[in-house]
């Protein structure tokens, strides 16, 4: 395993100069799971939560987290994010799958923007079905996919 970058000589943390990196096209996608009582998934299917379009709301706000993962991670470089894509999927009567794919062209990778989308969106449907559904759980949320960078292409091999 390669030492960690966070970190200089001395041991104190400090950002990564990508400074002479080059810019290339990277992409990252995650995703996650809600998993809530089939009562809670039905209101949601039929806009029924008195909040509003809970898919919808979910979508923006992992859309807007994305552009603000800079202000969220401490050591995070600020990018030029080209496009995001947040994708939200029953997967069975209690389980709400959300994935996201973030684009940029820049000089580092957008795996925090990818994971900070979907656990963002995943947060906003508990708060907008907690009144409901207080046990709801958000899991497994991991890095599905990158490509670009130095480190080249991940994909993960586990569904």
């Amino acid at each position: 395993m390669s030492e960690l970058t966070h970190f200089n000589q001395e041991g104190q943390a400090h950002m990564v100069d990508v400074g002479n990196k080059p810019e290339t096209v990277r992409s990252a996608t995650a995703s996650g799971i809600v998993v809530m009582d089939v009562q809670t998934a039905n209101c949601i299917r039929e806009s029924g939560i008195k909040k509003g379009n809970v898919l919808e709301m979910a979508r923006v706000a992992g859309i807007v987290a994305t552009k603000r993962t800079a202000d969220l991670i401490p050591l995070c470089h600020p990018l030029r994010i080209t496009s995001v894509e947040v994708d939200l999927t029953f997967l069975s009567p209690t389980e709400l799958k959300i994935s996201a794919t973030v684009t940029a062209t820049d000089r580092t990778g957008v795996e925090m923007e990818a994971l900070t989308a979907v656990t963002t969106s995943a947060l906003v449907v508990y708060d907008m079905c907690k009144s409901i559904d207080r046990e709801m759980t958000i899991t497994s949320v991991r890095l599905d996919e990158k490509l670009g960078g130095k480190s080249g292409h991940f994909k993960r091999q586990t569904v």
